[in-house]
Order: structure tokens, then C-alpha cells, then sequence
């Protein structure tokens, strides 16, 4: 596990169910308008980091891909809130994001979680924690989180601190 610095840490994950420990960390911190970006080729373990994300948040039932819907909606159980999963795998263009309502998403007190968030960087808010994830081999991924912006830093800082005692 390395610290770059206070808005960056690097991590390895040694198994599925690891990864999906460490959403949960990062689900329990989340707050209304937090954006989270899963960024990595198919199968490094992005939705399982979703589903631990969900679990952390307090879904009401268990996070599972948007690939064909594009955007899941899950409210928590305590207050209703929502958290959307948005996964952009399918969009061919920036023109193909307009029919989605991004704007209303990220203008709503939900929180969002996307998957390929590359596809649709020109939506993206400029607060945003964004977490590429790689293949190290067929168990292990790296994930590095990187915070842009100061509430993004404060989420992975407290994140840190939580998950990894640091």
C-alpha cells in the first residue's frame, strides 16, 4: 500500500471479496452529491467494488450491474436517499448520454457510482473520487483512488483512516 499524497492512495486487493470489503468501507462514508468513478477494463472487480458500496450505503437490495439498463437506482433502507450506478460500457458516443438525465442526477441529493465514467467525462462534476482499477494477476487488482476536489479528499482521507488505520 503506497500514499502518494493527500489526494491519492494506492491499495491491492487480493481477492473478490476483499474488493468488495473496501466498498463497503467507502458506501458507509458516502454522502449526498459524492461521486464515485470505477474506472478499469472489463472484469478488474468494478461491480464487485459496487456491490460493497451499495452493502456500505444501506441498499435496500444488492447492487448489481447496469450494463444493460445503464442506470440502477437503489434507495437506502433509513431515509429513502438514492444511489444511482451508472455504467457508460454502452455508450458509443457523448450524444448517446443526453438521453440520460446525467444532469438530473448530479443535481439530485443521491449519490453516484459510474462504471467506465470515461465515456462520460464531459458530464462528470469536478468533485469526484475516481478509482482506476488493473489486473495484477487473476486474483489480485491494484486500485488507486485519487480525490478531486476537497470533499472527494475528505471522503478518501476518512476512507483511509478507516479502512487501512492510517
Amino acid at each position: 500500500m503506497a500514499i502518494l499524497n493527500r489526494w491519492t492512495q494506492d491499495f491491492t486487493s487480493s481477492s473478490v471479496e476483499q474488493t468488495v470489503r473496501l466498498g463497503v468501507r467507502l458506501g458507509e462514508l458516502l454522502q449526498a452529491g459524492d461521486i464515485i468513478c470505477l474506472d478499469g477494463e472489463l472484469g478488474m472487480g468494478k461491480t464487485a467494488f459496487a456491490r460493497g458500496v451499495g452493502r456500505g450505503w444501506g441498499a435496500s437490495v444488492r447492487v448489481t450491474s447496469p450494463s444493460y439498463t445503464l442506470i440502477n437506482e437503489y434507495p437506502r433502507l433509513k431515509d429513502g436517499r438514492i444511489l444511482y450506478h451508472i455504467d457508460s460500457y454502452r455508450l458509443q458516443t457523448e450524444a448517446d448520454s443526453y438521453s440520460l438525465g446525467l444532469d438530473d442526477i448530479f443535481d439530485s441529493d443521491g449519490t453516484v457510482i459510474i462504471e467506465w465514467p470515461t465515456r462520460i467525462e464531459g458530464w462528470l462534476p469536478a468533485d469526484r473520487l475516481w478509482i482506476a482499477l488493473d489486473e495484477i494477476s487473476n486474483t489480485r487488482r491494484s486500485m488507486r483512488f485519487t480525490a478531486a476536489g476537497s470533499r472527494s479528499a475528505t471522503l478518501l482521507n476518512e476512507f483511509k483512516r478507516r479502512a487501512f488505520g492510517l
